[in-house]
């Protein structure tokens, strides 16, 4: 059976050598190479195979997860990335998956629930953890026949605001309403894209591409 193919990059060395070990003892996966930032990252992809999947950290010295992901993206869109990290933050989420990146981990997920991301971003191309409920996910497969969700004129300019670093507030300036309305529209798309956060309305965004990135 064919290995897919994993680059590490993460500066913490004992991390990323124990993280090796564990991914190559679940199988199914072969780790073809390892960096400490994303400038080695690229160096090594000068001169070694081409990774299936990228694990890529955010904070990093010289050229860090963010800056890694939208070299990827632009020089490399083949290669998907998934961010692993401590970062718990929905505004860095969100400018990962703006960068590119097919899912976001956190460093204390299970076993199991990796190999599993793992293989999710490979066969379907996107991983959806916990911030996306199974309802919102059943459109991705064969219960693609629910029906189309409509979506007022406002609440589309919402989805554009909604994946920038603006807070509510900012938002209601922008889009010249009150925050009180603001929050409306973010009510309303938490209950039609069954979602609870911000992140979850951006990831759903960014997926159907109702915005331009």
């Amino acid at each position: 059976m064919k290995k897919i193919k994993i680059a590490l990059v993460d500066d913490h060395v004992i991390f990323r050598k124990s993280l090796g070990i564990l991914i190559e003892m679940l199988a199914d996966f072969e780790i073809i190479l390892e960096a400490g930032n994303g400038s080695e990252l690229i160096d090594q992809l000068k001169v070694k195979p081409i990774p299936d999947i990228v694990l890529l950290d955010i904070t990093m010295p010289v050229m860090d997860g963010v800056a890694t992901a939208w070299w990827l993206k632009q020089h490399h869109p083949a290669i998907k990335v998934v961010a692993l990290s401590m970062i718990k933050n929905d505004f860095i989420i969100i400018r990962m998956l703006k960068n590119g990146a097919r899912g976001y981990m956190l460093k204390d997920c299970e076993p199991d629930e990796l190999r599993a991301a793992l293989h999710q971003v490979y066969d379907k191309g996107f991983y959806y953890n916990e911030l996306i409920t199974p309802k919102m996910k059943a459109g991705d497969g064969e219960d693609s026949a629910m029906p189309k969700i409509m979506f007022s004129e406002q609440e589309l300019i919402f989805f554009r605001w909604a994946c920038t670093e603006k807070c509510h507030k900012e938002i209601a300036e922008e889009m010249r309403v009150s925050p009180r309305t603001i929050d409306g529209y973010r009510d309303s798309l938490f209950k039609k894209l069954h979602v609870n956060s911000r992140m979850g309305i951006a990831l759903y965004a960014i997926k159907n591409e109702l915005v331009q990135l």
